[in-house]
C-alpha cells in the first residue's frame, strides 16, 4: 500500500503498537495502512456518512461523527495518537477542536496546508481572487475550508495554548529555510508541555 507523501510522513511518526484516533479520517487510508503496517489499535471519525460507510466495507472501526461537537464525550488521554490530516481547517472552532485532540492523546499529529505559502500569496496579488491550485483545488464559494491559517499561525496558536511542538516536517521546495513561504504543507507533532 502506498500512501500519499503527507500522510506517509504523519505514519512515520506514529509508534508500532500504539493506540490511534484519526479524526476527518475520509475514506481510511492512513488508518488501513497504520493498521496492516505498525499493528496500532486503529479508530476513526469523519463527519462523512459516505466515507464512514467506506471505512466500515474496509473492516475499519470508523463512526460519525463532528469534531467540533463530539471529542469531548472521550476520556482524558484515552489514545497514545490523535491524527488530524487536512481536517483543522475546515472546523468551526478549530482552536476547541485542537484543545480537544490534546486533552485525549498523549501526543497529537495535525497536518494543515499553508496558506502562507508563495504561490497562494501571488496568485491572490496577481490575479486579485482566491487561489485554486493542485493542493487548494477548490474555487472559493465550495472549498471545506473555513479558516485559514498559517504556518506562523499555527505556531503562535500552539505558543498560545501551552502545547510543545516535539516534532515539524515541512512539504516543499525550500520549506526548511523559510517555512512560512515555501511550505505547502505542515505536519506537527504537538505534547502538552
Amino acid at each position: 500500500m502506498i500512501l500519499r507523501e503527507d500522510l506517509q510522513l504523519i505514519a512515520d511518526l506514529v509508534e508500532p503498537g500504539s493506540k490511534v484516533l484519526d479524526v476527518g479520517c475520509s475514506h481510511g487510508e492512513l488508518l488501513e495502512y497504520l493498521i496492516e503496517k505498525k499493528n496500532i489499535d486503529g479508530r476513526g471519525i469523519d463527519l462523512s456518512q459516505a466515507n464512514v460507510s467506506d471505512c466500515v466495507k474496509k473492516g475499519l472501526s470508523v463512526i460519525q461523527g463532528n469534531a467540533d461537537t463530539d471529542l469531548k464525550f472521550y476520556p482524558d488521554s484515552c489514545f497514545d495518537y490523535i491524527i488530524s490530516s487536512h481536517m483543522l481547517q475546515a472546523t468551526l472552532y478549530p482552536k476547541q477542536v485542537l484543545q480537544e485532540m490534546i486533552r485525549i492523546s498523549k501526543q497529537t499529529i495535525v497536518s494543515i496546508p499553508n496558506f502562507g505559502y508563495w504561490y497562494n500569496r501571488l496568485y491572490l496579488t496577481v490575479r486579485g481572487r482566491m487561489p485554486v491550485s493542485k493542493s487548494l483545488s477548490y474555487e472559493w464559494y465550495e472549498t471545506p475550508n473555513i479558516h485559514f491559517c498559517t504556518v506562523r499561525d499555527f505556531k503562535i496558536l500552539c505558543a498560545d495554548l501551552g502545547y510543545k511542538i516535539k516534532q515539524q516536517v515541512f512539504l516543499g521546495s525550500g520549506a526548511a529555510i523559510y517555512p512560512n513561504l515555501f511550505s505547502l504543507n505542515a505536519i506537527f507533532l504537538l505534547v502538552k508541555k
